[in-house]
C-alpha cells in the first residue's frame, strides 16, 4: 500500500518519529488509524444514545429539574420534591 500525505501531514509524522515515541512512519499512521476507528465507534454510540434520548423527550419521558442540586439528587436516586 502506498499513502500520499500533504507536506504538513508528512512533517507531523516526521516529528512524531523524531520524538522517539515511534520507530517509523508506519507506526505513526497505524496509531492514527486506530484512534480514528475508536473515535468513529464512540461517535456511533453517541448518535444512537442521542436518538434514544430525543425519542424519550418527544414521548414525554423525562424529568425536568430546576437546579444543579436537583440534577445531582435525581442522579443519586434521591427524592427532591
Amino acid at each position: 500500500m502506498n499513502i500520499s500525505l500533504t507536506p504538513e501531514l508528512e512533517s507531523a509524522v516526521k516529528k512524531k518519529v523524531d520524538s522517539g515515541l515511534y520507530n517509523n512512519a508506519s507506526e505513526v499512521i497505524r496509531e492514527a488509524l486506530r484512534l480514528s476507528i475508536k473515535q468513529d465507534h464512540e461517535n456511533e454510540w453517541l448518535t444512537r444514545e442521542a436518538a434514544i434520548g430525543f425519542a424519550q423527550l418527544e414521548a414525554g419521558e423525562f424529568t425536568a429539574v430546576d437546579s444543579k442540586t436537583e440534577f445531582k439528587q435525581l442522579i443519586r436516586g434521591e427524592n427532591s420534591k
